[in-house]
């Protein structure tokens, strides 16, 4: 998702890498689910995020679709989302206590905050973003460890990957200008990447292969790194 912000009013003026340590330990969020409420549509789900849903609860991608998830338009690309319920407006997958009841497989947004990415010249960065955590006494933690993934380097570049996929087929959606194109192309994209289940060994492997099989078939253009 891109974001139109000055990155300096938003972080603490620093780009972190997966060695580097960040002030976002969160001592375990007791007592708070602020990030998990109130966020509307903006829990974009990447489709390792869909895969691990439907592992953890034993749904498929459309059973989570009629009760945890919705589609929303992202930067022209139909994408799903945390759907959040109430007044409140909370996440579904909240317990009544307050807590998350997908925490081991929580999406990728989940584990970040209160980090944010960004895309530079092709590589990944993180940074700190002020004033949207309400736990004031964070502690420092690296930010491979707090990601939580056991091969952050692979993960990464499975992000990086798929962000830039995203942005040609924006690009591709753009040049075309064609409203049937663009119908077509994100539903293929949709039923490619989210609909369609995956072994539960090697997914990148697997995205890797969707990837080049998507590029090849609509001809996609490739953004500059």
């Amino acid at each position: 998702m891109k974001r139109d912000i000055d990155i300096n009013e938003i972080s603490d003026g620093r780009r972190y890498g997966l060695n580097d340590m960040v002030k976002a330990d969160c001592g375990d969020c007791t007592g708070c689910w602020d990030c998990c409420s109130g966020m509307g549509s903006s829990i974009v789900l990447d489709p390792l995020d869909v895969h691990r849903l439907t592992e953890g609860t034993g749904l498929s991608a459309e059973q989570l679709l009629d009760q945890y998830l919705e589609l929303g338009v992202v930067d022209g690309v139909i994408l799903p989302n945390l759907k959040l319920t109430g007044e409140a407006e909370r996440c579904g997958f909240l317990t009544a206590e307050g807590r998350c009841s997908i925490h081991s497989f929580r999406p990728g947004i989940c584990r970040l905050f209160p980090l944010g990415r960004l895309y530079e010249e092709g590589k990944v960065f993180y940074f700190l973003q002020v004033g949207e955590c309400s736990h004031k006494n964070r502690g420092k933690i690296k930010v491979r460890k707090w990601l939580g993934e056991a091969d952050a380097a692979g993960y990464e570049g499975y992000i990086r990957e798929w962000h830039y996929f995203l942005l040609d087929v924006e690009e591709a959606i753009r040049q075309r200008g064609e409203d049937a194109f663009h119908r077509q192309i994100t539903a293929y994209l949709l039923r490619l990447f989210y609909l369609t289940p995956y072994r539960q060994e090697d997914f990148f492997g697997q995205l890797y292969q969707r990837l080049s099989e998507a590029r090849e078939f609509w001809q996609l253009p490739e953004q500059l790194r």
